[in-house]
């Protein structure tokens, strides 16, 4: 299999088994298990844990499990500008900038997800290259995550690796600002969001 058509299996892939396990989702894992024939080595053996896991687990506990890990653990989310922008007016740049992206490939991003979520990112790089320049440009984000899962001892940590490794080596700065981040957070904003308080500030002049 060529370069680019495995890594685009790939892509599918990882997208697949980062999804909410929904029945739809599950019905497509011998598909998925399939496909990972094709692959290099070490993205196949991490994305067939990821399979493994999915295909011996209950569709309930499953369910339960990944809403409690993405869906509660701030460190563990998986839309790509919070790791870089966190709540802060930047993120909603960053956010046109990737609706940008598929707007460039005629693609829209359905189920009310936002632009970053990474499944859907994938989905793009599987059919663009503006997905690809997405996922490098946020490298820091999938190196974060990446610790954050194995810290959970997480098998999705399995599926986020595959993923990097579909990716040219991380740089020097990418390594800098992935330390960096991980001992500070994603960035915070207060500024602007005074007006919204619950208590008046300005000593009744308004």
């Amino acid at each position: 299999m060529s370069q680019p058509t495995w890594r685009a299996v790939a892509a599918r892939a990882a997208s697949l088994l980062l999804r909410y396990p929904d029945e739809e989702v599950l019905a497509a894992l011998p598909t998925v298990r399939a496909a990972l024939d094709g692959l290099p080595a070490e993205v196949a053996a991490a994305l067939h844990e990821v399979v493994t896991h999915r295909e011996a687990t209950e569709p309930v506990e499953l369910r339960a499990a990944y809403v409690q890990l993405f869906d509660f653990r701030r460190r563990c989310c998986l839309h790509l500008t919070y790791y870089t922008c966190g709540d802060t007016r930047r993120r909603g740049e960053a956010l046109v900038e990737f609706s940008a992206a598929y707007k460039r490939a005629g693609l829209t991003v359905v189920d009310g997800e936002l632009p970053d979520f990474l499944p859907a990112v994938l989905d793009l790089a599987a059919v663009d290259d503006g997905g690809w320049r997405l996922l490098r440009e946020n490298r820091v984000g999938l190196d974060l995550l990446v610790e954050a899962l194995g810290r959970d001892k997480s098998v999705y940590r399995q599926a986020v690796a595959a993923v990097r490794e579909t990716l040219p080596p991380a740089q020097p700065g990418d390594l800098a600002a992935a330390a960096r981040l991980a001992r500070t957070g994603p960035p915070v904003e207060q500024v602007g969001l005074e007006p919204f308080g619950l208590v008046d500030t300005t000593g009744g002049r308004r």
